[in-house]
């Protein structure tokens, strides 16, 4: 009898513990935005800043890394000194939003899966440069029609654009630049 129990218990430990590795295989979901979500590297209240916001899974965090911008977010995974362990990066689905100043607060696309728009004339919640994610090609497409930039995926933003000040890209592109064109 007791045989028959360790066994049953072994098969109980054996199938919870392929559950949790299913789940910890499973794919992030990103989180609600809400007035407790304060900027990684502002520190301040990402609600309180316009235009697209970003998250970070992390495996090693509880709670998503919150940014006030995309930008942020995607700098975020190309800085050497931060956390490695990323699960996913969501940034707001400018397509969806209700408006530039509210994004919504579950509005999300996952960043590698987005088309961004890149120096246009739109500047980021805090005043800086910014990549405008959307989650279909077609709507970058028209926001720079409007706004100017150039559509780029994840993969293809330019490490100065995030990382430096995306003034010495401005320069050596048009404004009106709209496509999927080489810089």
């Amino acid at each position: 009898m007791k045989r028959f129990l360790l066994a049953v218990a072994m098969a109980a430990l054996t199938l919870s513990l392929q559950a949790c590795q299913r789940e910890a295989d499973a794919p992030p979901t990103p989180f609600s935005l809400t007035e407790e979500a304060l900027g990684h590297y502002c520190g301040m209240n990402v609600l309180e800043h316009p235009g697209p916001k970003g998250q970070a899974i992390v495996a090693s965090f509880e709670h998503p890394i919150w940014f006030s911008s995309a930008r942020d977010a995607i700098a975020f995974t190309m800085l050497p000194e931060e956390a490695k362990d990323i699960r996913g990066v969501f940034v707001s689905d400018m397509a969806n939003a209700p408006s530039w100043e509210e994004p919504g607060p579950d509005n999300w696309v996952d960043a590698s899966k987005a088309f961004f728009v890149i120096a246009s004339e739109v500047k980021g919640g805090m005043g800086a440069d910014e990549a405008v994610p959307f989650s279909t090609e077609a709507a970058a497409k028209a926001f720079s029609q409007q706004h100017g930039g150039l559509v780029v995926t994840l993969a293809e933003i330019p490490r100065n654009y995030i990382l430096g000040s995306g003034s010495e890209m401005e320069t050596s592109m048009s404004t009106t630049t709209t496509g999927r064109e080489e810089m």
